[in-house]
């Protein structure tokens, strides 16, 4: 075993080496843990080592957590982006639980309480639904606020997901995360059979299109002032204002 240094390329090869120790540690432990005594075994190295690398076993944790986060992320901006913004939101929510089922351990350590702050790679996570719910706006498909629904959205996707991997014999309906995104997507979106709206409520999901679509365009006939003016009154619209 052998005292490697932790500078350079060598550093950078050896901390990725360190990440897939811990997580194929991770996928084999019963508990969702591991020790870094077993890390630096699996690898090769003294644990100075890796305290020099990562810390201690959070920051290796808080690394491992944003290597998952990092590939979670590569693999939803390689989805196709089509012309139908709620197909593409209904495939996103189907890609978040296929990566959970494909990656078990990694995805109970990312959205567990784990760890005393999220990484900053999960609020990409966030930016990304709301990009896509900013389309279905634009569309005039959202019911209700893009922020409210990108909450709902994925605290739904996240709390469904956890459930099928944590306690898979209660939760066992193979349909289980299909209805319920259906049944989140159905308050958040208009669809075929809406609930019953008022005249406000009309008038503030049009509010929130044209809003939508002022934001996805490089400029309008408007001056800035103006435009400013007019989101202003489209915000306070939304809100019943």
């Amino acid at each position: 075993m052998t005292d490697a240094t932790t500078a350079g390329p060598q550093a950078g090869d050896l901390r990725s080496r360190m990440l897939e120790a811990a997580e194929a540690l991770l996928n084999d432990s019963p508990d969702n843990d591991f020790s870094t005594r077993a890390v630096c075994d699996a690898v090769g190295v003294k644990q100075p080592v890796l305290y020099r690398l990562f810390g201690d076993k959070n920051g290796l944790l808080t690394a491992l957590v944003e290597h998952g986060f990092e590939r979670y992320i590569g693999r939803k901006q390689s989805l196709a982006t089509t012309a139908d913004p709620v197909a593409d939101l209904r495939a996103g929510w189907d890609d978040h639980t296929d990566f959970a089922l494909t990656n078990r351990a990694l995805y109970r350590l990312m959205f567990s309480p784990v760890l005393p702050e999220v990484p900053e790679p999960a609020n990409r996570i966030f930016e990304l639904l709301r990009q896509t719910l900013d389309r279905c706006a634009a569309v005039g498909a959202m019911r209700i606020p893009t922020e409210q629904a990108a909450q709902a959205i994925l605290a739904a996707n996240v709390g469904v997901t956890l459930s099928l991997l944590s306690q898979p014999q209660r939760f066992s309906d193979p349909a289980l995360s299909t209805r319920v995104r259906d049944a989140v997507f159905a308050a958040c979106l208009t669809g075929s059979t809406p609930p019953t709206s008022s005249a406000e409520d009309q008038v503030a999901s049009a509010a929130r299109q044209l809003e939508a679509q002022i934001g996805q365009r490089a400029g309008t006939a408007l001056k800035a002032e103006e435009t400013a003016l007019l989101l202003l009154w489209l915000r306070a619209l939304q809100q019943g204002g």
